[in-house]
């Protein structure tokens, strides 16, 4: 057995790191751990943390490839985060003018859920429990 005990963390490529270190802690509530700019690379990198758990390694890459998404692409789908309020938490993206899509029923819990975009088009779920 592999021994594996949780998610450690995701690694996001950005290729605007300042607009999406805010879209992530200003808009979703992330807080920034710690940063460093990487000269050799480039590159920075950001260690964010949800409710004081790491969660996402931010980076920054000059030119990075786009990310294939629509229609589904193969490979990671979407991240999914959950929320007490999906109503509230829709009230909150629009207060912030971040899009999102109709709130749908998930037919196999019963439970809400709506898909919305990182600055870079990442797909992003909140998911009501």
């Amino acid at each position: 057995m592999l021994g594996l005990k949780q998610v450690h963390h995701i690694a996001i490529i950005a290729t605007d790191y300042a607009k999406s270190k805010a879209f992530y802690c200003d808009i979703l509530g992330f807080t920034l751990m710690s940063e460093a700019y990487r000269a050799e690379r480039d590159s920075w990198k950001g260690d964010l943390a949800l409710n004081g758990q790491y969660v996402i390694e931010l980076f920054s890459f000059p030119f990075p490839p786009a990310r294939p998404s629509r229609p589904e692409a193969c490979g990671l789908r979407h991240l999914a985060f959950s929320v007490g309020d999906i109503e509230q938490a829709v009230q909150h993206l629009d207060a912030h003018g971040v899009k999102w899509e109709a709130i749908r029923i998930d037919p196999f819990t019963d439970k809400r859920f709506t898909f919305f975009n990182d600055p870079d088009g990442l797909p992003l779920e909140l998911y009501q429990q």
